[in-house]
């Protein structure tokens, strides 16, 4: 027997987990039975009715891509346009349609960082990270069970800190409690005032573990009425956010960078503000595949040297102001590299399974 979808989609949302996708956004599964057994699976940027026709022509029966073909809700479905087209013949052929959009773009091995390994660039870290995502628990263990709760919280998700993890602290106390004629103790005597050596134990989760971790805790406590608090933190968590930066082991002319990123990227053309002058080399370099323009500002603070995006309006390059190179390298170039990030991550948690990548062209833009 082989995987189901439903697998496969668990292992990718452990990439990108679907809680860090934009409020606006639609990623997940649009089209398809989760519990469908998989037969092949196509990578693609988009969805589109030739995207599909070339997943029926491979025998796949499921289509994973960056953009989701289903954004704004979709109140009929009669074929009166390519997205209500591609969305019935994907459901005539029983493909599954799954979108990882806006959560890929937050992490670190996600659409950014891909595109900053393609332009040589080390050490990257978010431009933006992103705000009201992290929790703290506070719980209170007898110390022989310290160990025990604390390694369940860390198997379930908590205690991770950047390249750290099991990440806690605890301190000793005393607790108190008296049980009541129905309750089954773990220690004391119903009706008696019990004092219990206990520690304070903390740990930090990301807030889309908050289920799993409250579940291991419960477990792998030894009370039968578990005390504890749980914390909404204004702290950023440093490894989810938008866009990206990073350092080039060397400094380079800026004609030299942008003459290899037009190789490295594959880019027709692409458009810039004036290079700066003689002597100011890159070395910083900040990136948001697809439209980035609102990092602007961050890409500056960060000392970057240049900030490479796409859909930059006329007026929005004058905001450059002379501090920084802004480039617009165009929405599916900034992105096209997404589908072999996706087939790789694939190919290494599914060996076995049909993988291909789409040879559809879908960049609905072309240069004279």
């Amino acid at each position: 027997m082989g995987y189901l979808i439903r697998e496969l989609l668990s292992a990718l949302e452990t990439l990108a987990p679907p809680a860090y996708q934009e409020s606006y956004d639609n990623a997940g599964l649009i089209v398809g039975d989760a519990d469908a057994e998989v037969r092949g699976v196509l990578c693609a940027l988009d969805v589109t009715e030739e995207v599909v026709e070339e997943a029926i022509r491979l025998g796949c029966n499921l289509i994973v891509a960056h953009h989701p073909i289903v954004f704004k809700g979709l109140k009929r479905l009669t074929g009166a346009n390519y997205v209500e087209r591609t969305v019935l013949k994907a459901i005539r052929a029983d493909v599954a349609l799954y979108a990882i959009h806006t959560n890929l773009d937050a992490v670190l091995e996600g659409v950014n960082g891909a595109l900053l390994a393609r332009l040589g660039v080390h050490k990257g870290r978010i431009l933006a990270p992103k705000g009201e995502q992290l929790l703290k628990l506070i719980t209170f263990v007898p110390h022989a069970h310290r160990e025990a709760v604390s390694e369940a919280l860390f198997q379930a998700g908590a205690g991770q800190m950047g390249a750290y993890s099991a990440c806690s602290f605890y301190s000793e106390g005393t607790g108190t409690f008296k049980g009541g004629p129905d309750s089954q103790a773990f220690v004391g005597e119903k009706g008696q005032l019990h004092r219990e050596p206990e520690s304070k134990l903390e740990v930090l989760l990301p807030r889309h573990r908050q289920s799993a971790v409250l579940r291991a805790l419960l477990q792998a406590h030894p009370y039968e009425e578990v005390a504890y608090d749980l914390l909404a933190l204004e702290n950023r968590l440093q490894e989810v956010g938008s866009g990206m930066v990073g350092e080039l082991p060397e400094p380079m002319e800026p004609v030299d960078f942008l003459h290899a990123m037009k190789k490295q990227l594959d880019l027709v053309t692409f458009k810039h503000t004036a290079l700066p002058a003689a002597g100011k080399k890159i070395r910083r370099v900040a990136v948001c595949g697809g439209s980035g323009i609102f990092l602007l500002g961050a890409a500056k603070a960060a000392g970057a040297d240049i900030f490479i995006t796409s859909d930059i309006k006329y007026h929005e390059f004058f905001d450059a102001d002379n501090q920084l190179i802004l480039c617009d390298i165009g929405h599916y170039e900034s992105e096209v590299h997404t589908k072999e990030l996706l087939k790789t991550f694939i190919s290494k948690k599914f060996p076995n399974i049909a993988l291909y990548l789409t040879s559809v062209i879908t960049n609905p833009i072309t240069y004279f």
